[in-house]
């Protein structure tokens, strides 16, 4: 099933951009013939900002801080988001002590779940995983099974290619998948920090890694190949075109044909991408907040608009890829 890293190789690498796509569509249209895409209403809270950077008391974060993060979670709720992911690095968190770091973060979901039972808790990554594995002693399951039982519902699938390398991302969501936890795989590239050929055989090898474990324990609910812009300004590079994202998101769809979801997040890749990318494999348009700037965020009606115009019903999800109601 799927293809093989060599054939995921000379895909990434030729000109047949159509070809592929109608490949990828296929395969999308194998796993979902009912013709919908997904959404999610979610935000992202900062939540050692919400707390003004950490303050506690002992190990447990003071109340005063805590009741400033419920507020910001109550205040996206009542704007309709159903779950909400929790970012900002251990260290921000943790700034005075690792050892205690943990407890620090135990107490924090704890007070989340015992407000809000019904939401759904994401955070921390899994580099910000291993650095708490390393600060405290514990071994990756461990940690992992602590901050399940204190109320969170899933890690962060993203920086499979940042701080911790790719066997030790691996190991993260493995442990998650152990424990019954299902999480999401997110592959960034495009980033201009190696060679194209160098490049190309990393995405390869990060998609076989997300297959294996796929076989292995069925516990990603959706890949998200998400492109970033380059970090070297002075390379007069701006990171991968749209004919590049198009193919590398196919690539993802026909190679990991073992995963149900494809998501290409409009919100951060932008609606026209988003539009074309639902023929070239995606299934899932990502999530949106729920009161998005007229600025430079789309609104919902934005992206209704554009799954529907590349036709398609919008339906929308909770972050577990529950589907909700279509609209």
């Amino acid at each position: 099933m799927g293809i093989s890293r060599k054939e995921a190789l000379d895909c990434l690498r030729s000109d047949d951009l159509i070809g592929i796509g109608m490949e990828a569509d296929a395969v999308r249209r194998r796993l979902h013939p009912e013709g919908v895409v997904s959404y999610a209403i979610e935000s992202d809270i900062d939540w050692a900002a919400a707390m003004g950077g950490g303050t506690r008391e002992g190990n447990l974060p003071a109340v005063g801080c805590v009741h400033r993060l419920f507020d910001a979670i109550r205040e996206t709720i009542e704007l309709g988001s159903t779950g909400v992911r929790l970012v900002s690095g251990v260290g921000a968190l943790d700034s005075q002590s690792k050892a205690c770091g943990i407890e620090w973060l135990e107490g924090v979901l704890r007070e989340i779940r015992q407000r809000f039972p019904s939401l759904w808790i994401e955070a921390l990554s899994p580099s910000e995983i291993v650095a708490l594995a390393a600060g405290s002693g514990l071994d990756l399951r461990e940690i992992i099974a602590r901050l399940h039982d204190a109320g969170l519902d899933s890690i962060a699938g993203d920086d499979a290619q940042a701080q911790c390398g790719t066997e030790e991302w691996i190991a993260v969501h493995r442990a998650a998948h152990t424990l019954g936890m299902r999480t999401v795989a997110t592959m960034n590239f495009g980033a201009g920090e190696a060679g194209a050929g160098e490049a190309v055989d990393q995405c390869v090898d990060l998609l076989a890694a997300v297959r294996q474990l796929q076989l292995e324990t069925g516990g990603f609910t959706a890949f998200i190949p998400r492109s970033l812009p380059s970090r070297n300004a002075s390379s007069g590079w701006d990171g991968p075109t749209a004919v590049e994202q198009l193919k590398t998101l196919a690539v993802a769809r026909i190679f990991l044909d073992n995963i149900e979801n494809i998501q290409l997040n409009g919100a951060a890749q932008g609606l026209k991408v988003l539009q074309m990318g639902l023929r070239f494999g995606a299934n899932d348009a990502g999530s949106i907040a729920p009161l998005a700037s007229a600025a430079n965020r789309p609104s919902e009606e934005d992206l209704r608009r554009i799954i529907r115009d590349a036709g398609f019903q919008p339906i929308q999800r909770d972050t577990p890829y529950r589907m909700m109601f279509l609209n």
